[in-house]
């Protein structure tokens, strides 16, 4: 997952606004006490995040993949007053923890967290999104966008995450299950006259689609 070096990324980080005390303590804490905490944003990616969504001032995120709710809190940075953000997880053991985060955050009253399969609940929201962000399993990342797409607005945005995956998209050698479903992917997105998208190599590649 690292592209850059590490001197090159630490100076990136240096020159990058701090995380707040709960943003710090949600990393700290995952790193410590959860199982498989790459899985994070982290720093940097969640202060891009974060700055995407003050530029888009959304008043509608949905998201597919809470984890700990370290990017949910990052792009709530940017929602309207009287905005929502929903993340969506089906990971129950770490429902209280995530919950808890959440209602230590000034955006408590903004964040619906539901615990079930993403592909059952996004058709009952009854929502048009400004902003959506995936990072859940890469095996229904294709499904995901194709089920979202047509309900994100017109000059609304789609975010995906690790479609690098590691660097092995651009490997040829590399043709595991997921590498193969995610060069499908980024193929398939280029590919989609309904977007605009440009591919950014941020931490394990973040792919930003903005619908027409």
């Amino acid at each position: 997952m690292e592209f850059i070096s590490q001197e090159l990324d630490q100076y990136c980080c240096s020159h990058t606004t701090e995380e707040n005390e709960l943003l710090k303590r949600i990393n700290r804490e995952t790193h410590v006490e959860v199982l498989q905490p790459r899985m994070l944003s982290g720093h940097f990616q969640g202060r891009v995040l974060s700055m995407l969504s003050k530029m888009i001032q959304p008043n509608r995120i949905l998201e597919i993949g809470t984890y700990t709710g370290y990017s949910a809190l990052c792009m709530a940075e940017g929602l309207t007053p009287d905005g929502k953000l929903v993340t969506i997880d089906v990971n129950e053991e770490l429902a209280n923890r995530v919950q808890g985060y959440f209602n230590a955050s000034v955006f408590a009253e903004q964040i619906q967290y539901i615990i079930s399969p993403a592909l059952d609940v996004i058709p009952s929201l009854n929502e048009r999104w400004d902003l959506v962000f995936i990072d859940a399993d890469k095996q229904n990342y294709i499904e995901y966008y194709e089920l979202i797409l047509p309900l994100v607005r017109p000059g609304g945005y789609v975010i995906l995450d690790n479609v690098l995956w590691s660097g092995k998209v651009a490997e040829s050698d590399k043709n595991d299950k997921d590498t193969v479903l995610l060069r499908k992917l980024n193929a398939l997105i280029h590919s989609d006259e309904r977007v605009e998208e440009v591919l950014l190599p941020i931490r394990d590649g973040l792919m930003i689609a903005r619908k027409k």
